[in-house]
């Protein structure tokens, strides 16, 4: 690639906004009132702000409207039913800015969130395609989890990337638009073969090939886990990351096959934790299993896969108990209320070992699988 010089990292114009929102919404009324406002009350506001729906069956049309006649930023366009990555993409052919910004229709930014992620680029070159933020779990109120997506992770992190998700969602990134011309969009034939979820994934990995990515360590995005998310469709998920193994290995056979087994692996350990905290313990246990199955050394390393296997056995053991009528008592209450409010956003508190744990453990994974 070109070398690419430091002081043309952003240009400024008068005409254009910096960065382009991206929002591919479906029937997404329950959020998108409070998505648009955090966008909207972004410190940095050289923006714009596009909407895409895609085939809506709610209000979710009429609400990005009423926005849109009261700030000139906001623009709805719209499209039958075709899937978040058309959805994005056609987004992304009506954005007039230098950086693309796609944030899910449900996500909330804090202020500084563009701010932040626009002075790491300013401070680097041109060779720095992708900049991306911690991130924080949220409930349909608003209300922190508990759990947090946090990395050092930077520079070249294609291997790391393929066995790690390390950017947690695609809300937390900020991407150069000159990315999408050399690599292209997103993936939206993922849909059409019954998989959907690792759209992102996919094209990070193909960003990564050739550009570098910065972290700005500070938690700016809150991402919303329901029960009824996509992200919680993990069947969809599997297929969809299945997919997109494969063309990794045709594009790239000469990485090591240990690296994709730990892709797969991890993001199994995922799904299992993300189903023992939606209490569905079963399933928790399932994906601890193909796990396993897939890579039968690695999970045993990580204190994590006894956790989730632990708590699950037990949690099994007192529903079966509960249903028998011979234990009483409130398993399901959650004690976590630690959350203090910032902008309407409740934020959460995070224990500094367990930050610390797992930047430490971020970065001992990407300089290990710099030397496959």
């Amino acid at each position: 690639m070109i070398e690419k010089n430091k002081e043309h990292a952003i240009s400024s114009s008068t005409t254009s906004p910096l960065v382009s929102v991206i929002i591919p919404a479906y029937n997404a009324a329950a959020f998108i009132d409070k998505t648009l406002q955090s966008a909207l009350k972004q410190t940095h506001t050289h923006i714009e702000v596009l909407v895409i729906d895609d085939g809506s069956e709610d209000e979710t049309p009429s609400i990005v409207q009423f926005y849109a006649e009261r700030d000139c930023r906001v623009r709805l366009l719209r499209q039958a039913n075709q899937g978040v990555a058309s959805a994005r993409n056609l987004g992304i052919q009506n954005a007039k800015g230098q950086f693309i910004a796609p944030l899910d229709a449900d996500d909330i930014w804090l202020p500084q969130n563009l701010e932040k992620k626009l002075e790491q680029f300013a401070e680097h070159p041109l060779s720095v395609g992708v900049v991306y933020s911690w991130s924080f779990d949220i409930d349909k109120t608003d209300n922190s989890t508990g759990a947090f997506c946090a990395s050092s992770i930077e520079g070249k992190v294609h291997k790391t990337l393929l066995c790690h998700y390390f950017l947690g969602n695609a809300s937390a990134s900020l991407i150069r638009r000159e990315c999408f011309d050399e690599v292209g969009h997103y993936d939206n034939q993922f849909l059409s073969q019954g998989a959907q979820g690792c759209e992102d994934w996919d094209l990070y990995l193909r960003i990564a090939e050739n550009y570098q990515f910065r972290v700005v360590p500070i938690f700016l995005v809150g991402y919303r886990k329901t029960a009824e998310s996509m992200s919680t469709d993990f069947n969809r998920m599997a297929n969809s990351h299945s997919i997109m193994i494969s063309k990794m290995m045709m594009r790239h056979p000469e990485i090591s096959r240990l690296a994709y087994r730990l892709s797969s692996s991890s993001l199994y350990l995922y799904f299992a934790r993300q189903n023992e905290a939606l209490k569905n313990y079963s399933r928790s246990l399932f994906w601890l299993w193909r796990a396993f199955q897939v890579d039968p050394l690695t999970p045993l390393w990580r204190p994590g896969f006894y956790f989730v296997l632990l708590k699950s056995i037990a949690k099994l053991g007192i529903q079966v108990m509960v249903s028998d009528n011979s234990f009483s008592g409130d398993i399901h209450r959650q004690p976590w209320k630690d959350i203090a409010p910032t902008n309407k956003i409740r934020t959460l508190t995070v224990q500094p070992i367990n930050l610390w744990f797992k930047l430490r453990v971020s970065y001992l994974l990407h300089r290990s699988l710099s030397v496959l």
